[in-house]
């Protein structure tokens, strides 16, 4: 008898994630079809089981997080075949909550009905991951400089909240030690991020590889990608929350800022210089980099790709995003107002096309009042609620009606 198994992909951010949770939720059945549990009602249950697990607090998300991960486990434990569980942000959870989520999964349980417990972890090279990860703390509105960023990052102590979070979802060694102290090497996968320029279709194969995916016919459009903007454009992101910062409800800053203009907008342009390292911290990451290499190859874990690549390429010229050229600041400027003022005329001609038709459904309501059927029947249900009979019989005709 074959044993349940759990593939539990559990980061790190900026690594492709976006895009293949979103290929696993389309397929879901067509991954079922094939003995592959993907279990998801909604794009972000496994973001949301992933907060219940950490106690995580996230803008009010937490509190529809409730019981979300005890819901995720339950449907993986009834699941004969194989389960995928991925979400970036579960590399931060502690010791203690990495072993509750796998002994709700049934690891440690004993017995034939035990599930084979696989570790996924994809990782990129921190010469990308530490600008990546600046980045994304200015598209969720932070205003802080990335000087002061590199700063808090490489302080030893490391008691920033800032650097909290980035060690927490990128030290590769430390997150293999919560996740995987109780697992066996060759049950720990390591999918590394090609570098830069290699073919673009080369990272999701090696998905298929752990996830054991080859020859399943799956949709592989892409529809949540997390694109990078360049050195100009993120500073006018940067600006843009700074001038917006106690103006802007949370709830218009998503779909207008990160959405429209950051990734649909800002992301397109091209030419412009890519955030990078300054060359001053390349010694020490190369140095941290090689470590992480030498640890991995010596605890044996399978590396789907080339553990190499974790060094990282040497950075090109280096721009500072902290003083941009204002020249291609002004040209993302303009290009970010233009889409603004688009998105805005395409609201007035829905809100013109809404306009009319609540217009032409007022008229048809009017004339429908103006029938002598309709007439007969408002007179007949006056005079019946004037009077407590009339009410009575009124109320049983609306009870039938509702029963049908």
């Amino acid at each position: 008898m074959t044993r349940p198994k759990v593939l539990l992909h559990v980061g790190t951010p900026k690594t492709g994630t976006s895009s293949v949770q979103d290929v696993l939720f389309r397929n879901r059945s067509a991954l079922l079809a094939a003995g592959i549990l993907y279990p998801a009602e909604r794009f972000d249950a496994h973001f949301l089981a992933a907060l219940d697990l950490m106690r995580l607090p996230w803008g009010g998300l937490e509190v529809q997080a409730i019981g979300a991960w005890d819901d995720l486990a339950e449907q993986v434990r009834r699941h004969p075949g194989t389960s995928i569980i991925s979400h970036e942000i579960l590399a931060t959870a502690s010791r203690s909550q990495a072993a509750r989520a796998l002994a709700s999964l049934g690891h440690g349980s004993g017995g034939p009905d035990e599930p084979e417990i696989h570790l996924v972890l994809s990782v990129r090279d921190l010469v990308r991951q530490i600008p990546a990860e600046w980045q994304e703390n200015v598209k969720h509105r932070r205003t802080f400089s990335y000087r002061r960023f590199l700063r808090l990052i490489t302080e030893p102590e490391r008691s920033s909240r800032i650097a909290s979070w980035f060690w927490g979802v990128q030290e590769i060694p430390a997150i293999l030690d919560r996740w995987a102290r109780d697992l066996p090497p060759e049950h720990v996968h390591l999918v590394t991020v090609p570098p830069s320029g290699g073919p673009p279709e080369l990272l999701w194969q090696r998905f298929v590889e752990v996830f054991g995916l080859g020859g399943l016919d799956l949709d592989l459009q892409n529809d949540r990608s997390n694109p990078s903007l360049g050195v100009p454009e993120t500073a006018l992101v940067r600006r843009i929350n700074r001038r917006t910062h106690g103006h802007l409800p949370s709830a218009h800053y998503r779909p207008l800022v990160r959405e429209l203009l950051a990734h649909r907008t800002l992301s397109q342009r091209r030419g412009s210089p890519r955030l990078g390292l300054p060359p001053d911290l390349r010694e020490w990451v190369d140095g941290l980099a090689q470590s992480w290499v030498a640890e991995i190859e010596a605890r044996g874990y399978d590396v789907v790709g080339d553990v190499h690549d974790l060094v990282g390429k040497p950075p090109g010229e280096w721009s500072d995003p902290d003083h941009p050229r204002e020249r291609a600041v002004a040209g993302a400027s303009v290009d970010a107002i233009a889409a603004l003022l688009l998105d805005n005329a395409r609201m007035r001609e829905e809100e013109e096309h809404l306009r009319a038709e609540l217009a032409e459904t007022r008229d048809l309501l009017e004339r429908a009042h103006l029938r002598p059927s309709y007439q007969v029947r408002e007179k007949v249900v006056d005079r019946l609620e004037s009077g407590t009979a009339g009410r009575q019989v009124l109320k049983a005709y609306r009870t039938v009606r509702r029963r049908r």
